[in-house]
């Protein structure tokens, strides 16, 4: 059985020192989380898309929003725990998150219940410098912090968007 894979913006503004967009989880199983509990609006997709068409459709799905007009810089592809890959692509935008309306999914819980509840699949958005969204993110996706760093120092070509 092959990995799943998932797709996913990280957006960036200088504001002026650098800021990133992440997402706290959500669902019963983060709300009383913080560390390693936020996440960059990502979501899994087959074998007929593209990870960047992708990345664009769930960050829309997950931010109710339009992706920015904007370049998009590829941060490549890390493995999560649970082998999900996951690829990334940083783009440089604000967002007025009071504009944001926050997809959702269904769960059933408690487990075994029989009960099936809603939930927004991030529930609640915000903006962090580097460093304090490093401990926030799922261990897996800080590399894609450290990417973003690099890229935005020696700059490569935009991915193609």
């Amino acid at each position: 059985m092959a990995a799943k894979r998932s797709a996913g913006i990280l957006l960036f503004r200088r504001q002026p020192d650098l800021q990133v967009l992440i997402g706290h989880l959500g669902g019963p199983l983060w709300s009383r989380r913080d560390a390693a509990a936020w996440s960059i609006p990502k979501g899994e997709y087959g074998p007929d898309e593209t990870p960047l068409d992708a990345a664009r459709r769930e960050f829309t799905e997950e931010l109710g929003l339009p992706v920015p007009a904007t370049e998009f810089l590829e941060l490549g592809v890390v493995r999560q725990g649970g082998g999900k890959q996951v690829t990334a692509y940083a783009a440089e935008a604000d967002l007025d998150l009071d504009r944001v309306v926050l997809g959702t999914f269904e769960l059933e819980w408690p487990p075994r219940s029989g009960k099936i509840q809603r939930y927004p699949e991030l529930d609640r958005l915000a903006w962090f410098a580097p460093e304090e969204a490093r401990d926030r993110l799922i261990a897996a996706q800080r590399e894609f912090l450290d990417r973003l760093a690099e890229r935005l120092l020696m700059p490569h070509p935009p991915a193609a968007g």
